[in-house]
């Protein structure tokens, strides 16, 4: 009996011991990691969206709590003018969740880009949401707050060929975004004055 307690001790002292030192490594790690997704996963799709600004979007980027969650917002100067942004969403695609980065036109409502940033969609199928530019570029100049489907749905926007559930995923994670920037809009455009 006193040799199962001392193992107990011991186990309960190691597994202690060893979640606090994770937990260490994770807290001096987690900056690291953040700068890292935003320059090499996330960078790509945010610079294409805000392509021209005179400004680093993303240097000048802000966060907003909502129910259920915190969002970036990327800021895009133009012609002196905090005008445009970028934000983060997402659907669900047939292999997972596809990371979405949705640009918009602050005095317009309007969509000026949407970029696939993460997905485990099928290769050469499903991914093309990424690689294929003129599959995302139907989203452009269209109203944010829209609801939007595939057209095999009803909706305004092409299948990508064999991979619609995808197509569905990014056109729900589209809408999804223009919900969450409706609720958020007032807030935002607060964010955006400090950035004059």
């Amino acid at each position: 009996m006193r040799e199962m307690i001392k193992m107990i001790v011991v186990l309960t002292v190691l597994s202690s011991f060893s979640g606090g030192l994770l937990a260490a490594v994770r807290n001096k790690t987690i900056d690291r990691i953040e700068v890292q997704q935003l320059t090499f996963v996330k960078g790509p799709a945010i610079q294409a969206i805000l392509e021209g600004a005179s400004n680093d979007p993303i240097v000048d980027r802000f966060k907003l709590e909502y129910e259920g969650g915190e969002a970036n917002f990327f800021v895009g100067v133009f012609n002196g003018e905090p005008a445009k942004i970028a934000f983060e969403s997402a659907g669900k695609g047939f292999g997972g969740d596809i990371g979405l980065m949705v640009g918009v036109d602050i005095k317009a409502d309007k969509i000026i880009g949407v970029g696939v940033t993460t997905h485990s969609e099928t290769p050469g199928v499903g991914s093309k949401a990424q690689t294929d530019p003129s599959f995302t570029k139907q989203f452009q100049d269209m109203d944010l707050m829209s609801t939007f489907q595939v057209k095999t749905d009803g909706g305004q926007i092409d299948v990508i060929t064999g991979a619609t559930i995808t197509s569905r995923g990014v056109a729900i994670g589209v809408t999804q975004a223009g919900v969450l920037y409706k609720s958020l809009k007032p807030q935002i455009e607060a964010k955006l004055k400090e950035f004059k």
